[in-house]
């Protein structure tokens, strides 16, 4: 196989990092510059270079830090491969080689942000590598101005993955069977964001009662941050209100389900990590 993951090492290594973060997001300024990646790679971080025959494609950069009960993890900055090599399992491989580095070190936590309305993102984060969330900042990173992120407030998840966890074992090996919506039977909390137009959002809503709940979110934000600027800010504003409350009444966004074309979160309320 062509294509190996490795620690990044030399300066040569983060200079090829540096230019992959402005490929990636389409942006040169505000990248992470090459002599920080590299005291990171020297001082117990886990930076990670992605090459295909000696040409540089993907990567992922985290450092050593602590939760707020003092317990110790990596916090993943940054993970991303070239537009042209998506899609072919890449990401998921560094994500892999991520997580063995990390445990490598007696680690067995890591964190990341995203944004929650990027389904694709979710899906991969949540479903696929069994990462879950229960945290939620409005506006995080302030006005943003790279191609992908621009036009929205940054708004952002964090997520924890605990890397040798039952769940996530589960996720990994493929054991953990994604559920029908109608297998749930739990409500959307909702449901009228998918009128595509004449809906404003609600001043308030009614958590349900039960131990699960759906929240949706756009099928395809990109899409309809260019065609409807507007519904894209609704969309923001409701979910962060539905977010923030769930998570402050104990429920943990534990899954991300596909259904006709539409995105849902699952939450749990009282999740254990087990």
């Amino acid at each position: 196989m062509s294509i190996i993951i490795r620690a990044a090492k030399t300066p040569e290594d983060c200079r090829a990092i540096e230019q992959l973060q402005a490929q990636i997001w389409g942006y040169s300024a505000g990248v992470v510059p090459f002599h920080l990646l590299l005291t990171v790679a020297k001082e117990g971080g886990v930076v990670l270079l992605a090459l295909d025959r000696a040409e540089p494609i993907g990567f992922a950069f985290g450092f050593p830090a602590l939760t707020a009960d003092g317990r110790l993890k990596i916090a993943s900055h940054q993970a991303g491969v070239l537009p042209e090599r998506q899609d072919q399992g890449l990401g998921y491989e560094i994500k892999l080689a991520q997580r063995e580095a990390t445990l490598a070190l007696g680690i067995e936590l890591m964190t990341w942000t995203f944004d929650p309305l990027q389904g694709r993102n979710a899906r991969f984060n949540l479903r696929k590598l069994g990462a879950v969330g229960d945290t939620y900042t409005p506006n995080l990173y302030g006005e943003m101005t790279d191609a992908i992120n621009q036009g929205l407030p940054s708004d952002r998840f964090t997520v924890a993955w605990w890397l040798d966890s039952p769940h996530v074992n589960r996720r990994l090996s493929g054991q953990d069977f994604e559920p029908s919506i109608e297998s749930l039977g739990c409500p959307i909390l909702n449901p009228g964001l998918s009128r595509p137009t004449g809906y404003s959002a609600p001043d308030q809503f009614d958590l349900p009662h039960g131990p699960r709940c759906l929240v949706e979110i756009p099928a395809d934000l990109g899409r309809l941050k260019s065609n409807r600027p507007d519904m894209a800010l609704t969309w923001r504003l409701q979910t962060r209100q539905i977010f923030q409350t769930a998570f402050d009444n104990g429920y943990t966004a534990v899954d991300f389900l596909r259904h006709d074309g539409r995105n849902y979160y699952l939450l749990q309320k009282n999740w254990q990590n087990d």
